[in-house]
């Protein structure tokens, strides 16, 4: 990588984590913070989000025809990422291991927390907790994809990546030939020395 690509890299790491401050400060302003991982609501805040909560019944009732079809389909998604879920956790509890490559928080991934959200009805809170799950399991497997590309073959693409994990940005250059068999062992090395820190950017 060259001097003014890692540049740009650490730039971006950087408006990552303003970025991630930003968003901090504007949770104050709904009314709720995070302590130890526990969601904390000011009392009248609950009390809105409660007189926001569309019934069950009305929901249903103003739920159209379309929504009714394809709900199966959707729901049926389930299957395959419990599948590719559990696949994978056993991938990396042995292989991780057995490469000292270490493993992935999954609970940093998946996440269910927006069932504390009092505006939301039942069937909302299936929803979210259907999408948390799925995008969740899909950023683990991410994770756990970069870090076992990391330790067999750190090599970007010729082709454009569109949003690649963070460090991919370190991998060496297509056709660097000489690079990779110098530098493979230190991707390595890097990778169980210097494991990067769970879960994703701060939000």
């Amino acid at each position: 990588m060259t001097q003014r690509l890692r540049e740009m890299a650490d730039e971006i790491r950087r408006l990552q984590a303003e970025l991630g401050r930003e968003i901090e400060a504007s949770r104050k302003h709904l009314g709720w913070n995070i302590k130890e991982k526990i969601i904390d609501f000011e009392q009248d805040v609950v009390a809105g989000h409660k007189r926001l909560r569309t019934g069950i019944w009305r929901f249903l009732v103003g739920s159209s025809l379309r929504v009714s079809i394809t709900a199966p389909v959707i729901y049926s998604l389930l299957v395959p990422f419990l599948l590719i879920d559990a696949w994978v956790s056993l991938y990396q509890a042995i292989c991780f291991r057995a490469y000292r490559i270490p493993q992935v928080r999954r609970s940093d991934y998946v996440i269910f927390d927006r069932r504390h959200l009092a505006y939301l009805n039942g069937i909302e809170v299936v929803n979210c907790l259907f999408c948390g799950y799925a995008n969740g399991v899909i950023g683990y497997v991410r994770e756990v994809g970069s870090r076992t590309e990391q330790y067999w073959c750190p090599i970007k693409h010729a082709l454009r990546v569109i949003d690649p994990p963070d460090r991919y940005r370190d991998f060496l250059e297509y056709g660097d030939a000489e690079g990779y068999r110098a530098k493979l062992t230190d991707f390595r090395t890097g990778l169980r020395e210097k494991p990067p820190a769970d879960g994703p950017p701060p939000a």
